[in-house]
């Protein structure tokens, strides 16, 4: 049995990422690269000690984040991007 933190991404090769994303409508793909962008900018910036233009920005990346997660989670709930997700 395997915990779920201890599974490692596994790259997947081209041709199965172009058949998924063939499968996947295009509004779909963009809100999860989106998301996945907002995310990684989100974690961007943690600290105890921001800044007023890095408080905005994590702002601005968490209202992206939200926005791409109702996409995501409007075509299947489990497609949600945490901003505190390993991957």
């Amino acid at each position: 049995m395997t915990a779920s933190h201890l599974l490692v991404p596994v790259p997947i090769p081209d041709r199965v990422a172009v058949l998924i994303g063939s499968c996947t409508p295009p509004h779909i793909l963009r809100a999860g690269f989106e998301a996945d962008c907002a995310a990684r900018e989100v974690r961007r910036f943690r600290g105890p000690r921001l800044g007023i233009e890095d408080q905005a920005d994590r702002e601005q990346a968490l209202s992206e984040l939200a926005r791409a997660n109702k996409v995501l989670c409007a075509y299947h709930p489990r497609l949600a991007v945490h901003a505190g997700s390993v991957w």
